[in-house]
């Protein structure tokens, strides 16, 4: 009789009616719709493209089976190695840069324009900032093209007006990547003021308040209080816009297409251009490989430092 009431108790989940244990194997259920998109979107492709990079492939016909071939041609050359120069400078004008302005923007707009002029200026602000993440590439590149046209652009106007010679900003080889960097901070700058500003707002009021007593000014506070504490918003950061660095297409195309002379080139845009323009498919599939890759490989590093410098030391 006590078996059978002990079974009892155990099958309605406890003396109290508490809900059994639910069995982890259940929990996999809610993860199979996302692993077929998964699968189908990312990871089909993706292994679709590993196995083209091994073939010679214009795009109709049976793909040549040709080995290690594209990619011992990919390390010998030379505008393959150029367009991830290239990509460094993107990295520093969509990842480095706006970081750092983010970082001083958004302690600003918390700090002192949130605190004289209201939260709902701030916000204002802060929307203003993240207005350029929010119009589509395309309609920003034309704009910007519009500006810096060379003969009846905005920018040479202005420069022209107060005794300075215009510039061939798009056109020129020597300002054709500073010019695309320019724009990406531009269009970069206000996801990083978002995410900090929403950091700030779990900061513990009373750290500042008692570096504040310990007579603490403004930047030893964003040094010492502001910095430690959004540590994990500087990660990710760091880590979402390095990553779109890396994969950046859309202004490039936009923009310069690869140009001029292949000043502003990158490895996807390289990619694109041996996928669809020269019709050598393996070997832009090649390209795209070892881009992945190194997306993966700076995704792990960037992780493993996050995670060493959440260890308590």
């Amino acid at each position: 009789m006590a078996t059978e009431t002990g079974k009892r108790v155990r099958a309605a989940g406890g003396p109290q009616g508490t809900p059994p244990p639910v069995r982890h194997r259940t929990y996999a259920l809610y993860l199979i719709p996302s692993g077929l998109l998964f699968t189908v979107v990312i990871g089909a492709p993706f292994a679709a493209s590993v196995l083209l990079s091994f073939t010679r492939w214009q795009g109709i016909g049976s793909p040549t089976w040709i080995g290690l071939e594209n990619y011992r041609r990919l390390f010998q050359d030379e505008r393959f190695w150029q367009s991830f120069e290239h990509n460094l400078v993107l990295i520093l004008a969509m990842a480095v840069i706006p970081t750092l302005l983010g970082l001083v923007l958004a302690s600003v707009l918390f700090d002192f324009v949130g605190r004289f002029y209201g939260p709902r200026t701030a916000s204002g602000l802060r929307a203003a900032f993240y207005l350029p993440q929010v119009l589509p590439v395309a309609v920003a590149g034309v704009v910007w093209t519009w500006i810096l046209n060379p003969t009846a652009g905005a920018l040479n106007a202005i420069l022209e007006s107060v005794g300075l010679p215009g510039q061939d900003w798009l056109g020129d080889e020597s300002l054709a990547l500073p010019s695309v960097g320019g724009i990406l901070v531009w269009l970069q700058i206000g996801y990083p003021v978002v995410i900090f500003m929403a950091g700030l707002q779990r900061v513990d009021p009373s750290l500042y308040e008692a570096a504040e007593i310990d007579g603490a000014g403004w930047w030893r506070k964003f040094r010492h209080v502001t910095l430690p504490q959004i540590r994990p918003e500087i990660f990710v950061v760091l880590l979402t816009c390095t990553i779109a660095a890396l994969k950046v297409f859309g202004p490039i195309y936009v923009l310069t297409r690869g140009g001029p002379g292949g000043a502003t080139n990158v490895p996807s845009y390289f990619s694109y251009q041996n996928f669809f323009q020269k019709t050598q498919v393996g070997y832009g599939s090649a390209i795209a490989t070892v881009l992945t890759l190194v997306i993966v490989g700076v995704t792990f590093l960037f992780l493993r430092a996050q995670n060493r410098g959440e260890e308590p030391s």
